[in-house]
């Protein structure tokens, strides 16, 4: 389509969207670069990124690396049943839609005000087999039928940590209720020095998972950084290979670690149980500016 006609509806179109919702205020600001994606924020967090035209382009890291490990869960093109705890702007639960038709997926966000104002600016497409709850993401996992998620992907921050209650070995206990024999969990985990609170997460899906990977960038993985890094679990054996090569050619390079590397960097720590539970540590403010 050409351009509109009405330059104040195309900048009232481009201008950015703030409302208040059950996490703090929420931003909506377009991309400059790219005519219909926005980046949601969350009381100046960055949460998403979305582009309406093209669902399949992921430009925040951690989403890329989940983007990853979406696309090798299963042939390519096949769809599968998904799980997503934690809602954002939905931009995961779009990219399977789009990479994987015919796909039928789960969202569960506990803020309704933000999913009503994400469906309301930035619209799933109707022809995708998403149902979004309103649920606390532990609750909501407790809704899935035994056995029928391929895939579950936890991204699930409260003011920018991990509530505690989705870091134990009783919520991993769901995640495996819910998987198929064959279905991965992915996480996206923050930490920074000590990364005590990574290496506690390792070791609780050690507990629950025979096989395990780990994809971050090098500083964060030599306690040098506050950043994201994306757990791998299954009970089958993991893409290690592609997996590696994907990170490693991200634009922002990646490192997988598995196996006794892997089970090295746990240092000795030990799975996390509801009874000793705490958030994940709140990243500096450095990290937003």
């Amino acid at each position: 389509m050409g351009r509109s006609r009405n330059p104040r509806r195309a900048a009232a179109a481009t201008a950015a969207v703030e409302e208040a919702v059950d996490g703090g205020l929420a931003r909506l600001v377009p991309d400059p670069d790219r005519s219909r994606a926005w980046t949601l924020l969350i009381d100046g967090a960055p949460q998403s990124h979305v582009d309406l035209d093209d669902p399949g382009y992921l430009s925040f890291e951690y989403q890329r690396r989940l983007g990853h490990v979406i696309d090798l869960a299963a042939p390519p093109g096949k769809p599968v049943h998904a799980v997503h705890l934690g809602g954002g702007a939905f931009t995961l639960a779009r990219y399977v839609a789009a990479t994987r038709p015919r796909s039928t997926q789960q969202v569960v966000e506990r803020d309704a005000s933000l999913v009503q104002l994400v469906r309301r600016e930035l619209p799933l497409d109707p022809n995708a087999r998403i149902r979004v709850r309103s649920a606390d993401a532990r609750a909501g996992l407790g809704k899935v039928p035994d056995g029928w998620a391929d895939l579950i992907v936890a991204d699930v921050f409260s003011g920018a940590r991990t509530p505690a209650h989705l870091t134990s070995t009783e919520f991993l206990d769901e995640v495996c209720r819910a998987l198929k024999p064959s279905g991965i969990y992915a996480a996206n985990l923050a930490d920074g020095p000590p990364l005590a609170h990574l290496r506690g997460q390792i070791a609780t899906a050690a507990a629950r998972f025979a096989e395990l990977a780990l994809i971050a960038d090098p500083a964060v993985l030599r306690g040098k950084r506050f950043g994201n890094a994306i757990l791998v679990a299954s009970d089958l054996p993991l893409p290690l290979s592609e997996l590696t090569r994907r990170a490693a050619s991200d634009p922002h390079t990646a490192r997988v670690e598995h196996g006794r590397r892997l089970t090295d960097f746990t240092g000795g720590a030990q799975p996390v149980t509801d009874a000793a539970a705490v958030d994940s540590p709140a990243p500096p403010p450095s990290v937003f500016r």
